[in-house]
């Protein structure tokens, strides 16, 4: 039997997030989505919810854009589920052919992000997703790379959201729809 509810889809998907201590360095609780992904009812209501979303907000987004590397397990199944293209934001130096650069600061260093120049379109309606907002610096750093190609941001998607870090603060004016918080 299908998941037929909201509640029920968000309850799936929140008893299928895993909490690990001190994973990768101590003082950090790793929130772990491979089980999602690994039951196809969780997977499936995570791509229900953000669906239904879209289609009662965004109606004329054109283009779902994903981080390196999770942002690509959903954005595709989104994506394919809307009719629409999705392209790859990736760390500098991972795609081939001309592409489009910005720099962001981690907790540890610096980053850089990057998305092939004819990926996204000047004026494009895109949706930027990853799996998780804990500070904020990468989708941030998705977002200034859609404003560097003069896309238009109409939000950002995420599966799991740590208020505590502010992350959606780093991301004003665009918009955090995320399905869970901590």
């Amino acid at each position: 039997m299908a998941d037929s509810t909201r509640e029920e889809k968000l309850k799936r998907i929140n008893e299928s997030i895993r909490a690990f201590p001190d994973f990768p360095t101590k003082g950090i609780l790793f929130r772990d989505i491979c089980p999602i992904l690994k039951d196809p009812k969780s997977l499936t209501a995570v791509i229900d919810l953000f669906e239904e979303y879209v289609r009662q907000n965004h109606q004329d987004v054109e283009l779902i854009v994903g981080l390196d590397a999770r942002g690509f397990l959903f954005g595709p199944l989104l994506a394919q589920r809307l009719g629409i293209g999705f392209a790859l934001v990736r760390k500098r130096g991972k795609l081939p052919g001309p592409a489009v650069s910005v720099a962001y600061d981690l907790e540890y260093g610096k980053a850089e992000a990057e998305i092939q120049e004819d990926a996204v379109a000047p004026g494009q309606k895109v949706l930027v997703i990853d799996d998780l907002l804990a500070t904020g610096g990468t989708l941030n750093a998705a977002c200034a790379l859609m404003k560097k190609q003069q896309a238009n941001v109409m939000g950002c998607l995420v599966v799991i959201e740590i208020k505590d870090l502010h992350g959606a603060d780093k991301i004003k004016p665009h918009s955090v729809f995320s399905l869970v918080q901590y």
